[in-house]
């Protein structure tokens, strides 16, 4: 009950006086106009596009366009017809001009943009026809200091006249192409019959060849087997001397290399014993060298423990002599302990350096070491290598020697093999020439005949697929009729067609836009309240009201002032505006929502912070208009602003209106509810927290350093 008095406190406070209550009414009416004047402005943008100007340049000289069929030739000026679909339905105000006056008019702004017809544009378009091809090209010229968006609307209505003509095009394209094959199959028709006729003559001239070519095969083939006798016993013999000549040859060579290669290897056993005995004495130089390594790495270690020594000896000489100084009465306490740490400071480093540098000169030993125990490892396994070398040459040179014997003995051989083989080649060559001359003049009489009958075979079997594939290919070349061929046409000039199925649907831009202009009317509204309204009653703070009465307080008030401004601005959208939501009530409880969570958010940050906070929620508001994803999806907003997104309260409105005005997901409007419902409660324990520290006055309380 103390919130409620509290919030009936502010409630007279603010409603004393004339100027008070017009200011009350004022604050009530801003969301309802900001919202109501933007929605208003951009209900249908695109109704009225009649009224942007645009020019037109037509300098097409049009073609003459030939039927493939019929032979007709028919005039054609494709750049009059889109003239005409602009002039009819083409969104802006098309002007026809010529095209200096076009430019003078986009660089002077009197035209948005102009659309410019070249003079080869029909040709263009129909000379795939003639099989050379070129694209025809629409030139749009626009200028973004007249207007930006203009220019972007035009690429889009060109783009739909463009896809408009190709449509055309094709479609008259097809269907000459498809009266082509009503002239094919006629064609294909007689070229069946005369294949047919083709066929018989071939399969008579076929049967008649095949006797005559049995009887000449069996004449050639008494004359073949004698003849190939005879060149097969040629073929083995001819290869048979050049053979035997370079067996000979190579046997001689085998020789003689085998002799050198026994002489020159004689001596390798005793070559290969004294490099194992050089390679032995090399391991074992290296074993000793690697044992003075490991000597002088040990050496090396024991320097170290002996500078340390000598470093503390220094420094109990040094505090002996001291002690010794002090006690004489030579020097105070004070005065050796200050000689003891000048002398530490100038001798530590010194000692410390040189300690660094051992300790580096102590791990170059042990690495020197280290490589030497490698080194000796290595020449010793060099020196068992060499050891078994030695162990297995005399056998090597035993083998080799008799090589050499066997291939004196071979060498022999062949030479009496290869004097006697030139007689025997001489006579076998003179019977297979006899028989080679009998033999081809049987095979060329084959030969023929055999030609003779493939040749009438293959003429039949040509003559026969030619007549099936005649026949297959007719069955394949459409024969249609003339409504199947104009339908088939249209298919082909435009074979897609897109369904608009939406889940869900705005209607107008405005509606669009309804959602993002609502939730920042309602912010604009909350903001605007507590230029009036203030966020804490002082007379609760002074009377030591808890924390959490004062915030709800000093929240009620501006909260019903907010439920008039979304109540008035809801009723002028839908009933002045136009704009229907798919679940009115649900609609009007979460605007409800939404501004008490601003006035909430709001009232939090002037209660902390005060004239500061009243600019904050101004930078809170400009950051939520790029983050809030109201116009573009927030997807395509650059970072960091898109890392924001999930975190600004508007967020959650503008998705929510969305879902509730358009009929969408009724659980995702639950879940924004949700969240907007938790940020309500966090600022308003925000602002309790607020007031449980201000009732404790401070300087900065009673006299702010900012005030608006």
């Amino acid at each position: 009950m103390t919130a409620v008095r509290l919030a009936v406190s502010e409630l007279r406070r603010l409603a004393t006086g004339t100027m008070p209550r017009l200011a009350v009414l004022a604050m009530a009416l801003v969301p309802t106009l900001y919202a109501g004047l933007y929605l208003y402005a951009n209900h249908d943008p695109y109704e009225n596009l009649d009224e942007v100007p645009a020019a037109l340049v037509v300098q097409d000289e049009g073609t003459t366009t030939t039927d493939s069929v019929t032979g007709e030739e028919t005039e054609r000026t494709f750049g009059a017809d889109v003239a005409d679909e602009l002039e009819d339905d083409g969104g802006f105000g098309w002007v026809e001009t010529t095209q200096q006056d076009a430019e003078v008019g986009v660089r002077s702004g009197r035209f948005d943009a102009a659309l410019i017809i070249g003079p080869t544009f029909s040709a263009d378009l129909v000379s795939a026809g003639e099989f050379d091809p070129e694209q025809a090209s629409l030139t749009l010229l626009t200028n973004d200091a007249n207007n930006y968006l203009a220019g972007t609307i035009a690429d889009q209505i060109v783009g739909q006249v463009r896809d408009s003509i190709a449509e055309q095009v094709g479609t008259e394209a097809a269907d000459q192409f498809l009266r082509g094959f009503a002239s094919i199959h006629t064609n294909l028709a007689d070229a069946v019959d005369g294949a047919g006729q083709l066929l018989d003559g071939s399969r008579r001239l076929r049967d008649g060849t095949d006797d005559a070519a049995d009887g000449a095969h069996d004449l050639a083939a008494g004359a073949r087997r004698t003849a190939e006798g005879a060149a097969t016993l040629d073929e083995k013999v001819g290869p048979l001397v050049d053979a035997v000549d370079r067996l000979d040859d190579g046997a001689g060579n085998l020789s003689s290399g085998l002799d050198d290669l026994r002489d020159a290897t004689a001596s390798l056993p005793a070559d290969t014993r004294r490099l194992a005995d050089g390679a032995q004495e090399v391991a074992d130089g290296d074993a000793e060298v690697a044992r003075y390594g490991r000597q002088a790495s040990a050496a090396a270690h024991d320097v170290l423990p002996a500078l340390d020594a000598v470093r503390d000896g220094v420094d109990t000489a040094l505090a002996d002599r001291l002690d010794g100084l002090v006690a004489d009465g030579t020097l105070t306490r004070a005065q050796a302990d200050a000689l003891a740490a000048d002398v530490q400071d100038q001798v530590t480093p010194v000692l410390d350096t040189q300690r660094a540098q051992v300790t580096d000169s102590v791990a170059q030993v042990d690495d020197a070491s280290a490589q030497l125990d490698t080194l000796a490892d290595g020449a010793q396994q060099v020196a068992d290598g060499a050891d078994s070398l030695a162990d297995a040459t005399p056998a090597l040179a035993d083998g080799i020697a008799s090589a050499a014997d066997g291939a004196d003995r071979l060498a022999d051989g062949t030479s009496r093999l290869a004097a006697s083989t030139p007689a025997l080649a001489e006579g076998v060559g003179r019977l297979a020439d006899g028989t080679a001359r009998v033999a081809s003049g049987a095979s060329d009489l084959a030969d023929g005949t055999d030609r003779l009958a493939d040749g009438s075979a293959d003429l039949a079997d040509g003559a026969d697929e030619l007549r099936d594939g005649l026949a297959q290919g007719l069955g394949q070349v459409p024969d249609l009729d003339d409504e199947t061929r104009t339908d088939t046409a249209d298919t082909i000039g435009n074979p897609v067609r897109v369904r608009d199925e939406s889940l869900s649907s705005a209607g107008t831009y405005g509606g669009g836009l309804a959602p993002f202009f609502l939730s920042l009317a309602a912010w604009i509204g909350a903001y605007v309240l507590f230029l009036l309204v203030r966020p804490l009653s002082t007379r609760a703070l002074v009377a030591g009201r808890s924390g959490l009465a004062t915030a709800l307080g000093g929240w009620a008030v501006p909260a019903a002032i907010g439920v008039v401004q979304v109540g008035l601005m809801f009723t002028v959208t839908k009933f002045a505006l136009d704009i229907d939501p798919a679940h009115g009530l649900l609609t009007a409880l979460f605007l409800v929502l939404v501004s008490g969570t601003f006035v909430a958010i709001l009232q939090a940050l002037n209660a902390w912070l005060g004239a500061a906070g009243q600019f904050l929620g101004l930078v809170l508001m400009l950051v939520q208009l790029v983050t809030a994803g109201g116009t573009f999806p927030w997807q395509t907003i650059p970072e960091p602003l898109r890392s924001l997104h999930r975190f600004m309260p508007m967020t959650y409105a503008v998705e929510g209106l969305r879902q509730l005005l358009y009929g969408g997901s009724l659980d995702a409007a639950g879940r924004c509810a949700v969240v907007l419902a938790g940020v309500f409660l966090g600022a308003i324990g925000a602002t309790a927290l607020a007031a449980r520290r201000r009732r404790v006055w401070t300087v900065t309380a009673l006299q702010p350093e900012l005030v608006l």
